[in-house]
């Protein structure tokens, strides 16, 4: 038996645990997850009849929190956040500030990021279906910000900013979702073989 070979991952521990330790690696992570969620905002298609676009943040957003931890994770998004507001075009389309009726998804992005990293911790990420779980709730938890903040943001009704802010993203959300599911939970085996 090889010595080089990795240790098996330990329980509480996310992805971003198995890099040797340093405050390096977590502010590296930290930057590296915020552009990264900033990049996959890139992918960007507009949805007629609403003012949000379907892009690939979200699950950017889970696959940081996972990765990372919550701690981490919060920090990534906090930082995405932020610097959105000071100007970096790294939201949806190019855009930036807080000025937009969708930057309340921003800031439910920021705790679904950090509770889902919560629920990886606990291992939420080493199955199929403790995943879908700790995706599915991410999702929730990025919606119930998401949706008050653009009804408030437009002057929607509720019933219209559902229909323009959650149900269109329904199946694209359930595709993320199952990708993650087939990642995270591959990723652990392939670490712990």
């Amino acid at each position: 038996m090889s010595t080089a070979a990795a240790a098996p991952a330990r329980p509480g521990q996310v992805l971003a645990d198995l890099l040797p330790a340093s405050r390096v690696r977590d502010i590296a992570l930290v930057v590296g997850g915020a552009a990264f969620t900033g990049l996959a905002a890139q992918i960007s298609v507009p949805v007629p009849g609403s003012p949000v676009p379907v892009t690939g943040q979200t699950l950017a957003v889970l696959l940081v929190g996972t990765a990372l931890g919550a701690g981490r994770g919060f920090l990534s998004l906090a930082l995405y956040a932020l610097a959105g507001i000071a100007g970096v075009p790294w939201f949806a389309d190019g855009t930036s500030g807080a000025a937009a009726p969708s930057f309340g998804y921003i800031l439910g992005m920021i705790l679904a990021s950090t509770v889902v990293g919560a629920l990886a911790r606990r291992g939420a990420d080493r199955t199929a279906l403790r995943t879908a779980g700790a995706m599915l709730l991410g999702e929730a938890i990025i919606y119930a910000v998401g949706v008050p903040y653009l009804a408030l943001a437009t002057g929607m009704s509720a019933s219209a900013a559902i229909a323009a802010g959650l149900t269109p993203f329904l199946i694209g959300d359930a595709l993320k979702a199952a990708l993650a599911m087939g990642a995270l939970p591959t990723t652990w085996k392939l670490i712990n073989r």
